[in-house]
């Protein structure tokens, strides 16, 4: 374990670039894990990190030790409590983060089982949603627009909860040519739709069209779209925001497979 004190430190301070900034993400391939659940995940679902960092006083957590003696020979770096804090996102750090390589897919459309497709997504807590939505409903692929949010942002990882570690995701998608060659029936939801979710046929292979928090689908993917939706809403609210609009139609079709 080798120990840094001092904010200086040339490995300390290319951690804290990596939290930071998002073009740091992308230039290196790199993603910072921040906590025990998201670094126990990475390690269950995809293997060892590169480097881990812990506090002093994380040292005698026994879910941190547990998670330590797990992964020997990984380079661990010891801080102080007080600079650690500079590379937690949280407001209570769990003590330990891990600095990753950033999983990289290439999507192969024409071969893709059932997906979703996010165009220009902006929120790290709705994409964060999203992506525990589709690992727990059995989706394996996520296309994300150049227009999105970046996925292995901090905020995104956190609100993932590891979800990350079970999808394919596919960052700066072509989603015109994606929607092209996509085999399956493609779906997306309007609010003015003749159909609801709960009206039409999601089994097979479908791909979910989901659109930008405001601005919401182009009009040229709602076109592609094989069948536009609308979620039922007896009560006086007017919309779901994106994240629970997915959530509602991943799971209508868990239940339709399960008939």
């Amino acid at each position: 374990m080798k120990p840094i004190s001092s904010g200086a430190n040339p490995r300390y301070k290319a951690l804290r670039k990596l939290v930071q900034s998002s073009q740091e993400r992308r230039r290196t391939g790199l993603s910072m894990l921040d906590g025990v659940h998201l670094v126990a995940a990475y390690r269950e679902h995809v293997g060892l990190p590169r480097t881990i960092a812990v506090s002093r006083s994380a040292l005698v957590n026994p879910e941190v030790r547990v998670l330590l003696e797990a992964m020997p020979g990984i380079e661990t770096l010891a801080l102080g409590d007080a600079l650690f804090a500079g590379l937690s996102t949280v407001t209570t750090p769990t003590g330990i983060v891990a600095v990753v390589e950033t999983p990289r897919f290439r999507a192969g459309v024409p071969t893709m089982s059932s997906c979703v497709m996010l165009e220009d997504l902006q929120d790290p807590g709705n994409l964060g949603s999203i992506l525990r939505s589709c690992a727990a409903s059995g989706i394996t692929d996520v296309l994300l627009s150049k227009g999105s949010v970046h996925a292995w942002s901090p905020r995104v990882l956190r609100a993932g909860m590891g979800a990350h570690f079970m999808l394919r995701i596919h960052e700066d998608a072509d989603l015109a040519a994606a929607v092209r060659d996509f085999s399956g029936r493609l779906l997306a939801t309007a609010p003015q739709a003749p159909q609801t979710v709960f009206d039409t046929d999601l089994t097979g292979t479908v791909g979910f069209l989901f659109g930008n928090e405001g601005a919401g689908l182009s009009a040229a993917l709602l076109a592609a779209a094989h069948s536009v939706m609308a979620i039922s809403m007896p009560g006086k609210g007017e919309s779901l925001n994106v994240a629970a609009a997915a959530a509602v139609c991943l799971f209508e079709r868990v239940r339709q497979l399960r008939q």
